[in-house]
């Protein structure tokens, strides 16, 4: 007997946040029409969907509890039967059950959302190394111009690309949503 492969995806901290004009140029415009879209295959196919808030605890955080922009956006809406991690670091790991409930529901881990150098990179990180078989997609996921210790703008989307060949390979494989939907299959 074939067992059927279970393939979790988690959307990171896909809140209305995000959109606030403080986090200035971002890259991949169209990340929230295809991170609908991916959501709307796995639940179709019945694969587990896992949505990361973060919850700042950072008083003057758009993030913070209470605020508007602690809401999912609309194309992440969580549904009632999807779980939902509450998370107060950049990893989804630190000091949440992320780890047991994937344990517990797949054998392999699909991350999407935001930010590519910061929770989707801490996440896919700690995935990597806690063992999952773990995908990150390169078009469901986004980040902004990014300023160096030497004062130097870095585009988005050169932010973007480094962070997912740091994540190339190492602790998870780097993919585009027309492969990431071959995983449901």
């Amino acid at each position: 007997m074939v067992e059927h492969r279970r393939t979790a995806l988690v959307v990171i901290d896909v809140q209305n946040a995000i959109d606030d004009p403080m986090w200035g140029p971002r890259n991949n415009p169209n990340a929230e029409t295809v991170i609908a879209e991916l959501l709307g295959e796995w639940r179709a196919a019945g694969q587990p969907v896992i949505h990361v808030r973060h919850d700042s605890t950072d008083s003057s955080s758009a993030y913070r509890p209470g605020q508007p922009g602690n809401n999912f956006k609309p194309e992440a809406l969580p549904r009632a039967d999807e779980r939902i991690v509450a998370k107060h670091t950049n990893s989804a790991f630190i000091g949440t059950d992320l780890a047991e409930t994937l344990r517990d529901c797949c054998d392999a881990v699909v991350y999407i959302g935001v930010i590519t150098n910061n929770s989707v990179e801490a996440t896919a990180r700690n995935s990597g190394n806690l063992g999952f078989e773990s995908f990150v997609v390169a078009d469901a996921c986004w980040t902004v111009n990014t300023v160096d210790l030497n004062g130097r703008t870095w585009p988005a989307d050169d932010v973007h690309a480094l962070s997912l060949a740091n994540l190339h390979s190492e602790y998870a494989t780097v993919v585009s949503a027309a492969q990431a939907r071959a995983l449901i299959s």
